[in-house]
């Protein structure tokens, strides 16, 4: 057996040139950015932003390689201070000696650097010392400081479509990595690397294993599914993706389509995502954008959210899917939401006005006797429940409106009774 046959499969399958990459053609394909970087003859820093396994890591070598430069790697999970420092050195003698060599440093999960180690690549970046590629799974612009950031190119890489996944496996085969594939086996074990290759190769590796220790010649999808087991899909529950797709679950409610609700929905259990803060959004979702077009929504939320309490997963997941379909199907109003938003922005802004007297609580004769709630109607005395034309702001306050209830659900009735009101306090004014 050769030595390469010994090396993970990752490795015998990295690309040693740009025609063998796999995917990224919107970065990579004829005129696209990173190929016209690539041959330009002029390396310059980058942030390469994506999600793992799609081959970050290997356009930073093919970078090395396309310049002749000395490639250094860092992983800012292991490293610190001292990887930098021996970086520098190592990227000093190489630009100092007789082949005046290039260098780039690659630092993997960049954004787990914190500001101080991320400031110590600047000097050298900005002195041409080195050239800088961070890899990095998080949003750069929150994760990477604005200095380094300034100085670096990004670069957004995409998971790998089925397509490229598939052509993966065509190569794992020709070099005999694993064995053939049943259609259904095939169609499995693309869902379930979920754009990522790595995780593709590193599943083929566990497969060729057990196929071998069978002396199994073909894999089906019954056999497949035993050696996965019940394993979870890859999800960072920390992460962009995890507020992308809440994010995806939200508007979906607010769109009302409950079929593309519990789609994201139960992508967020499958993934691994706690029912119990899903519990939580939907509470605020109820609120956010249904409101008192629906009150009900509210109570059916909290119910929900007991209710898992009560039994726990998988059984109290059903009440809160149910939550899902009807807050995506209840008639929508954010205008308490909006409200509410003003009022705080009003109050912020403005100054502290005096509660006017009548509407002041007097619980002691001296109060009393200083006119505290002098004046004020008991509005349970007054015809209809409500004392026309008495005012509840700040003296010299206008009325700002902030409540404006929308023509949908139980808020088309709330506007006409606000209408009525105001025509009753229109008309007391006017007496």
């Amino acid at each position: 057996m050769s030595a390469a046959s010994h090396q993970p499969l990752a490795e015998r399958l990295r690309p040693r040139n740009l025609g063998e990459v796999i995917g990224q053609q919107h970065l990579l394909g004829p005129g696209m950015p990173l190929r016209i970087a690539f041959e330009s003859g002029q390396p310059h820093s980058c942030i390469l932003w994506g999600p793992p396994g799609v081959g970050k890591t290997t356009i930073a070598r093919l970078m090395a390689d396309a310049f002749d430069a000395q490639f250094i790697p860092i992983s800012a999970v292991l490293g610190g201070v001292k990887d930098i420092r021996e970086a520098v050195e190592r990227a000093t003698l190489a630009r100092d000696g007789l082949a005046q060599q290039r260098t780039i440093v690659f630092v993997d999960e960049v954004h787990r650097f914190n500001k101080s180690q991320q400031d110590a690549f600047l000097p050298h970046v900005e002195s041409g010392l080195f050239t800088f590629i961070g890899a990095t799974t998080e949003n750069p612009s929150f994760e990477v400081n604005s200095a380094l950031l300034s100085r670096a190119a990004v670069y957004v890489l995409q998971p790998l479509a089925e397509d490229d996944l598939r052509q993966i496996v065509t190569r794992a085969q020709e070099i005999g990595a694993v064995p053939a594939l049943e259609d259904a086996a095939l169609d499995r074990l693309i869902a379930y690397a979920d754009g990522d290759a790595r995780r593709l190769l590193n599943t083929l590796e566990t497969l060729a294993v057990a196929a071998g220790a069978e002396r199994r010649e073909r894999i089906d999808d019954a056999w497949l599914l035993r050696v996965l087991g019940e394993r979870m899909r890859r999800y960072d529950k920390g992460g962009e993706q995890f507020y992308d797709t809440i994010s995806a679950l939200h508007k979906s409610v607010r769109g009302s389509d409950p079929d593309a609700a519990l789609y994201w929905f139960v992508r967020m259990l499958d993934g691994g995502a706690d029912p119990r803060y899903m519990a939580r959004r939907l509470v605020r979702m109820a609120s956010e954008d249904i409101g008192l077009a629906d009150p009900r929504a509210l109570r059916l939320a909290l119910d929900a959210a007991e209710s898992y309490e009560r039994l726990g997963s998988p059984e109290g997941e059903l009440a809160l899917a149910q939550c899902v379909v009807y807050l995506a199907v209840a008639p929508k109003s954010n205008a308490v939401y909006a409200a509410f938003n003003e009022a705080k922005a009003f109050v912020k802004q403005d100054g502290s006005r005096p509660v006017p007297m009548h509407l002041r609580n007097a619980p002691t004769k001296l109060m009393k006797q200083l006119d505290y709630g002098k004046g004020y109607r008991y509005a349970h005395d007054e015809e209809g429940g409500f004392a026309a034309g008495e005012n509840y702001l700040p003296e010299g306050m206008a009325a700002p409106g902030f409540y404006r209830p929308v023509e949908r659900g139980l808020e088309i009735r709330i506007a006409d009774k606000l209408r009525e009101l105001r025509r009753r306090n229109d008309e007391q004014a006017g007496g």
